[in-house]
């Protein structure tokens, strides 16, 4: 963890940057193992949230948000489909097109990963901090928000 070094400095700054980086990353590494989901590419699980968070779209709009040549686009959502993960219906409003949206299995996997990383969580929060320190969480928690808040 940072090293003394004096209060309100960019050094001190840069010291704790560089400590919450790599505790956010072990934190991340963690919640992978506790993840129920298969493997899926970087650029899949972009898709993935977005559908999730977003709703069904077709493949231009996927390509354009995530910054994409359609036809890549295309191939990620053809192999969600392979995997049975996302289906696709034609469009209401333009039927030439498809809008694509997850499967209802994948939407209880993501579900149920949350709930083991959440449980997961929860429980080394309770068997290795104090209620002291849980109380520290929390102080920090609010600062953290703030440093990521727009």
């Amino acid at each position: 963890m940072t090293q003394r070094i004096d209060p309100a400095t960019p050094e001190l700054a840069h010291a704790i940057a560089g400590d919450l980086r790599a505790v956010v990353g072990k934190l991340r590494r963690r919640f992978r193992e506790h993840a129920i989901l298969g493997d899926f590419t970087p650029s899949q699980l972009a898709v993935i949230l977005r559908l999730e968070r977003e709703g069904p779209a077709t493949v231009s709009n996927l390509a354009r948000a995530e910054g994409m040549r359609p036809q890549s686009m295309g191939t990620l959502v053809a192999a969600l489909e392979a995997g049975g993960h996302a289906s696709g219906a034609p469009d209401p409003n333009d039927g030439r097109q498809t809008l694509w949206s997850l499967t209802e299995s994948l939407r209880k996997s993501l579900k149920a990963g949350r709930a083991a990383r959440q449980d997961w969580l929860s429980h080394r929060i309770e068997e290795r901090l104090t209620a002291a320190e849980q109380r520290q969480v929390v102080a920090t928690l609010a600062l953290l928000e703030r440093l990521v808040d727009e």
